[in-house]
């Protein structure tokens, strides 16, 4: 019988001290709740919608990946910014002097603030890009195929950046 609690006790003890750590390395400290403001887009090429959906994703990510409750204000964890780049370029070039392949690149400057530890504030500028053949236009699924890679990116680095330690 005294074996059968003791395992227990020990299971309990490693479930308990356990909690705080999580799957994805997140250290949300105490913070309980977090926002995300819109991220305007101020980049020179205004693509329609990217910002917001680079909003919602940001906000996907952060739940998915943490017990973090989604409030529209007062968050323990506040993530804003805006969209500086959205800029599509030639990448390589065939014998014919074309364009073979072009590459769409995004940048979101990131302004984070921990109001529960202000030491873990920053702001910084996260990129990414996804190319594609220049025989496409960046249109319908290849418009959000690369929207997706991007943002799934950028989101992720973000996130590793705010909310882990390694």
């Amino acid at each position: 019988m005294k074996f059968k609690y003791t395992i227990f006790g020990l299971l309990s003890i490693l479930l308990v001290s356990c909690g705080i750590y999580s799957f994805t390395g997140a250290d949300t400290g105490n913070a309980e709740t977090f926002q995300v403001n819109y991220f305007q887009n101020n980049a020179r090429l205004i693509e329609p919608g990217v910002d917001r959906d680079f909003t919602l994703a940001l906000q996907e990510l952060i739940q998915n990946q943490t017990s973090l409750s989604l409030v529209n204000q007062n968050g323990d964890l506040i993530y804003e910014g805006e969209i500086t780049r959205y800029d599509v370029s030639p990448m390589t070039a065939t014998s014919n002097d074309r364009a073979a392949q072009n590459r769409l690149t995004i940048a979101v400057n990131v302004r984070y603030f921990n109001t529960l530890e202000p030491e873990k504030d920053f702001e910084k500028s996260f990129s990414f890009y996804f190319d594609f053949d220049a025989n496409q236009q960046l249109v319908g699924a290849v418009r959000d195929e690369a929207h997706e890679e991007i943002f799934t990116r950028i989101c992720q680095d973000i996130f590793n950046e705010s909310l882990t330690n390694w």
